[in-house]
């Protein structure tokens, strides 16, 4: 996996507790107990980092970079699959990194925004 920061990346989001999902071998980024990001990898083993995106970027981003994907076993209308085999750049990657957190952080009731 080339990028070695993204663990540390979406674990270190304010508020962002980290688990690791033994039934779909895989690690899951929350926030509020929201997924936000969830690390694992395809049916062929190849590793993947899914995040939520509003449809416009969806489209954009799968029309521009052969490593997104819909996303895998999500509702491909807001989730989106990264091959973490380098192909994608890091500054993109990290903006949907973060366009994911904002969006499910919108998506928390006040209340919860403001405990975080």
């Amino acid at each position: 996996m080339k990028y070695t920061w993204l663990d540390e990346y979406c674990a270190t989001k304010k508020g962002a507790e980290k688990e690791f999902k033994e039934e779909w071998n895989a690690i899951r980024y929350l926030i509020g107990g929201k997924m936000f990001a969830m690390q694992g990898t395809d049916n062929a083993g190849r590793p993947i980092v899914t995040l939520k995106l509003h449809p416009a970027e969806r489209d954009f981003l799968r029309g521009q970079y052969a490593g997104i994907i819909p996303g895998y076993y999500m509702n491909k209308e807001h989730w989106n699959s990264v091959y973490l085999d380098g192909a994608t750049p890091d500054g993109v990657l990290r903006s949907m990194i973060d366009k994911s957190y904002d969006i499910i952080f919108a998506s928390l009731t006040k209340k919860a925004q403001k405990e975080i």
